[in-house]
């Protein structure tokens, strides 16, 4: 009995060992996981390019190969589920430094952009609009509804004071929501994120994303735009409630490592 235990219990520790050894670039290139992107990818997204986007965001932002694994695959395994690439405009991957737990862990931020490219793909809506609101602009929103923002491009708008966001739905019905800068900055201040990724880079942009996380409890969105919408909840808000990863370190070992002898497992990342 014992005899028969023991190489069990040394395989799985070879496994994890091998797993905890390898980097997240090296695990991303093998072929065990381009095979997990394959079966969530759409078709019309092949998972080499998929890699090679997530390469791209790891050059750029070194700090993210020092993530935990899983929230690092955790990330891109939801981003293939939606269809979308981590290409830094439709969605971002910030590290973030869990100092309680003495970890770097990859937080995911689906951008404003990521998510109007989801919404119409649906056809739910026939029209989708958002834009800050700045000094310069003539803005009017009376009783629930934006009657009037007119921009002057021939000169500068000065500085954003809003953000609003408008979606029109293919029966007609409409819906609109506006926030001020300092609602939004209340918002930002509770993101982990809130010091770097795009809060810095694409402020505008985060806060037509803020605002319409807002309208969106207005309209009844299919469950898969709802997932998009959510995805980066522990990221933005960190009161919200913190969802279960979708993997363990272990359960990405098998994953990754497959279910073959201890030789051909650690070679299958490889």
């Amino acid at each position: 009995m014992t005899e028969q235990t023991l190489p069990e219990r040394t395989n799985q520790e070879t496994r994890t060992v091998a797993t905890r050894q390898k980097t997240i670039k090296e695990l991303l290139l093998g072929d065990a996981m381009r095979e997990q992107f394959a079966k969530a990818l759409p078709s019309i997204l092949p998972p080499e390019r998929f890699i090679r986007v997530a390469l791209t965001a790891m050059n750029k932002t070194p700090k993210l190969m020092k993530c935990t694994h899983e929230s690092f695959f955790n990330s891109l395994l939801t981003l293939a589920q939606l269809g979308l690439e981590p290409d830094g405009r439709r969605a971002h991957l910030i590290p973030y430094e869990n100092r309680k737990a003495g970890t770097v862990e990859c937080q995911l931020i689906v951008d404003y952009k990521g998510i109007v490219e989801l919404i119409m793909r649906t056809g739910l809506a026939a029209r989708i609009h958002a834009d800050v609101v700045c000094d310069n602009d003539v803005f009017e929103y009376d009783m629930g509804a934006v009657t009037k923002h007119r921009i002057d491009f021939r000169k500068p708008r000065g500085e954003m004071y809003a953000a609003w966001a408008m979606v029109e739905m293919r029966d007609g019905a409409r819906a609109v929501a506006v926030m001020s800068r300092e609602e939004i900055e209340k918002i930002r201040a509770r993101s982990r994120a809130s010091q770097n990724g795009p809060w810095v880079t694409d402020y505008n942009e985060m806060a037509k994303k803020t605002v319409f996380r807002r309208l969106s409890k207005m309209v009844p969105w299919a469950a898969e735009i709802r997932d998009a919408i959510e995805a980066d909840d522990n990221a933005i808000d960190t009161t919200a409630t913190v969802r279960e990863p979708a993997a363990t370190l272990d359960d990405l070992a098998d994953q990754i490592m497959g279910d073959g002898d201890d030789d051909n497992a650690v070679n299958a990342a490889e």
